[in-house]
């Protein structure tokens, strides 16, 4: 195995560090929030009780610490829906019932605002926007998306979208013959197939991601490369509709494999072939994600 793998699997096999607890943090006082401001805010109470000690559940994907396990539990909230739209979000009542400090509030919901999720007006507060408001390429809003009541949906969208930019990626990427890119691709197949033989899914689904990341990379197409968060989310994601990245098996090597050497033949149309073949949805959801016509 080269370095390269070594390292890969190593790094994959490295468990998050734990998250600092609450230490110092200043604390609402609930009694402080004025009777009229807690009006109309939302139950917390009936949400999961865990819900509410951010500082004992593990980090989210993207986030570290107590804000960005508190932008994790407010968005799965609003995104499942317990929180829904034009709900009004007390900054004192998410202060107690969470347990974190004034600046882990205000900058988490700085983030929800980022992403569409809610909206912050004077005289009005801060609020819950409607789906059509959301930022839907986000990859923490296709995540909680794709693990609440929409996953069916989200999965599908994910799966057509992928159809959309990766066959395009992988023909463009043909042209540009980059030897270090096409050599780093390489190296991902070669770490793909020793986790697979060593029944590491984790290493295999980062070598994955970055295979599929690259590829987005060096097709030359800066809008595309913009999308490339989508690809590297649709990967995360398990279960439900399904591709050949989904299932890892010999043949799915074997399409990871003919898309680097027709990149490094620099034969556009066997790369966007070997391309659909490996997004290619298994028979059981066929209906689902139907497979494009060849042109």
């Amino acid at each position: 195995m080269s370095t390269l793998a070594h390292t890969m699997m190593t790094a994959a096999r490295s468990a998050d560090s734990g998250l600092a607890g609450p230490g110092e943090l200043d604390r609402y006082p609930f009694g402080e929030a004025p009777v009229a401001e807690r009006v109309g805010a939302p139950v917390w109470e009936s949400a999961e009780p865990e819900l509410g000690r951010v500082g004992r559940r593990t980090a989210g994907s993207r986030g570290r610490g107590l804000h960005g396990q508190l932008v994790q539990q407010l968005g799965q909230m609003i995104v499942s829906g317990d929180l829904g739209a034009d709900r009004p979000l007390v900054p004192e009542e998410i202060g107690q019932r969470f347990e974190v400090s004034r600046t882990v509030v205000r900058e988490s919901l700085r983030v929800l605002e980022a992403k569409g999720l809610v909206s912050a007006r004077p005289n009005v507060g801060t609020r819950v926007r409607p789906v059509s408001d959301w930022n839907l390429l986000d990859p923490d809003i296709i995540e909680w998306r794709a693990f609440g009541p929409q996953r069916d949906d989200q999965r599908r969208e994910l799966n057509e979208l992928r159809w959309t930019i990766e066959p395009l990626a992988a023909r463009l990427a043909a042209g540009h013959g980059r030897a270090d890119v096409q050599q780093r691709m390489s190296d991902m197949v070669e770490i793909m197939a020793h986790a697979m033989g060593q029944g590491d899914a984790l290493t295999y689904s980062r070598a994955d991601a970055e295979f599929h990341s690259l590829l987005i990379q060096v097709a030359g197409n800066r809008m595309l490369e913009h999308l490339s968060g989508i690809v590297s989310s649709a990967l995360q994601v398990s279960g439900g509709p399904v591709t050949g990245c989904d299932r890892p098996n010999d043949a799915s090597l074997g399409h990871h494999g003919r898309i680097v050497d027709a990149l490094a033949a620099g034969d556009g149309t066997a790369a966007e072939t070997a391309m659909r073949q490996l997004l290619t949805v298994h028979p059981e959801v066929e209906r689902v994600v139907p497979a494009p016509r060849e042109h």
